[in-house]
């Protein structure tokens, strides 16, 4: 949350550094017409200012709204992490939520057919949690590798500055891996009706410890409690011209009415032995675990109850990241995970300064003792505090509860080696259940009304019949009925590994010794 400035019911209008100033238009200059003086530091302080108001956008997830509210801890899950806030039923942390759409730039539209992020900073007693989860439970990729080819997919092609469909499909057409969450995309869920009536997923297996050491694997979903409302996509298209800021208005409005967005928060849970012997790669993204086998555990709500004052000081400049996180919590060795903990502070460096945990909006509600010192714009500086290691006057260590226990990671063999997952049938498993069990009747005539109309607008018949065998496997008769829609003959399906070649993750599991060569 933001502090509050120093504010009175009567300001007086003054200077950057607070000298009071008669009137905000006049500039000095030499008699009536003549040129104007560089010392007058009252316009020439607006103008500097004024030409360095804009900072950079965020490269993904541009476009957003986000408030203020509180996580509350609901259900005793002490067997399951060591983290402090979860160690009373009925605390209370104050939280900053940010929802975004994803591919857009800042002014795009709000209803664009797009995954939303879900971001949220909880300031714990042990400094901040940040949890930066989507508004699906996959996403398009696997490999890290990957990322920044798919993100300048979704962006503008370097000739014409222009969105390009061929250039969408021709990339997911080549990682059919993507499948799964493409179905997601073009269903209705694709278009959600307002950033706040979504859920949220963590996608990624994240560690819950304890303080003997044991741990699980969790996945954690925010289920929104008025329900995951949807737009159809001609509704959807409509609010993209009437309205491109139809969710940020809708947030804050129902937040001024007191119609505070609220979320039930869940853990997914699952040990190390399960993982062994899980049908899939629990570090894939693409993938989900499925509720029946391991169903949905309560253990807080997230309510939103607080608008902000500021947007770009409490919004804009807020910064999340995955490896903001405290002790019981851990991030697991998802690849795309790992590269996340290092982009992520990277890009706030980047856009905010070394110092962007010190901005109010991202800074921790406990005081912060280290060794970091200085850089642009210090004003958490720690006083007159050694910056080194010293005895003069030392700090204060504590380990993590479980710092002195063996405490059973995952321990790695082998040798070095670049990897890239290879698609198999078990990436169509899960989309092909979705679409025959999941959608109904119209949810399925919206999904091909939806790949249509986009995979239509693409030139090259290369990239729709590759596209077009993707479905295929999946289920042939959704890419029969897409060829109709688009007119283009029909494929048959595309020729994957079979499930067996898939290395099992119970190799990365129980080794009692690490190697590297």
């Amino acid at each position: 949350m933001a502090s509050k400035q120093v504010t009175n019911d009567n300001p007086v209008y003054t200077t950057s550094n607070g000298a009071p100033v008669a009137h905000p238009y006049p500039v000095e200059k030499i008699g009536l017409h003549g040129p104007l003086l560089l010392q007058d530091f009252h316009h020439i302080d607006t103008i500097a200012h004024f030409d360095r108001e804009r900072i950079p956008e965020r490269v993904v997830h541009a476009k957003g709204a986000g408030a203020h509210g509180y996580f509350e801890v609901t259900h005793d899950i002490t067997d399951l992490t060591s983290a402090a806030l979860f160690k009373k039923v009925g605390n209370r942390a104050r939280t900053t939520v940010r929802l975004s759409t994803v591919s857009g730039e800042s002014g795009s539209a709000d209803t664009a057919r797009d995954p939303r992020g879900f971001a949220i900073k909880i300031r714990t007693e042990e400094g901040n949690i940040d949890w930066v989860f989507n508004n699906t439970p996959v996403f398009f990729i696997r490999d890290p590798g990957k990322f920044t080819h798919f993100i300048h997919i979704l962006k503008r092609d370097p000739q014409t500055h222009l969105r390009d469909p061929d250039m969408f499909w021709d990339y997911l057409s080549q990682n059919p891996e993507s499948i799964h969450q493409t179905v997601i995309l073009f269903t209705d869920r694709g278009t959600p009706d307002g950033y706040h009536n979504v859920h949220g997923y963590s996608g990624h297996p994240l560690k819950f410890v304890r303080d003997d050491g044991e741990w699980v694997y969790v996945q954690v979903h925010l289920r929104a409690d008025g329900g995951f409302k949807t737009l159809d996509n001609e509704t959807a298209g409509r609010l993209l011209g009437e309205n491109p800021d139809y969710g940020i208005q809708a947030l804050f409005e129902a937040i001024e009415k007191k119609q505070y967005p609220s979320w039930t928060v869940y853990v997914q849970t699952m040990t190390p032995q399960q993982a062994e012997n899980f049908r899939y790669n629990i570090l894939d993204l693409t993938k989900v675990w499925p509720h029946k086998e391991y169903p949905l555990r309560p253990i807080g709500k997230l309510v939103l109850d607080e608008n902000p004052q500021n947007y770009f000081a409490e919004i804009e400049q807020s910064a999340f990241s995955p490896s903001h996180t405290v002790p019981g919590i851990e991030p697991s060795t998802d690849p795309v995970l790992q590269a996340r903990l290092f982009s992520y502070p990277d890009t706030h460096r980047h856009r905010l300064g070394v110092n962007y945990q010190q901005l109010p909006v991202n800074s921790p509600v406990v005081p912060v003792a280290n060794f970091q010192r200085d850089g642009f714009a210090t004003f958490v500086n720690q006083g007159a505090r050694p910056n080194y290691q010293s005895t003069i006057s030392p700090l204060t260590y504590r380990e993590k509860p479980y710092a002195n226990t063996e405490h059973k990671h995952e321990v790695w063999a082998g040798y070095a080696r670049a990897h890239l997952y290879e698609v198999t049938e078990l990436d169509f498993e899960q989309p092909r259940n979705l679409y025959r069990k999941v959608l109904s009747d119209l949810d399925r005539k919206h999904l091909v009304d939806n790949i249509a109309g986009h995979l239509g607008l693409v030139k090259s018949a290369e990239i729709k019949a590759r596209q077009l065998s993707v479905f295929a496997a999946v289920d042939q008769g959704l890419s029969d009925a897409i060829a109709k829609a688009i007119g283009v003959p029909t494929v048959h399906p595309l020729k994957v590994a079979s499930a067996a070649s898939v290395v099992p993750l119970k190799t990365n599991i129980g080794q009692t010794t690490v190697t590297l060569a």
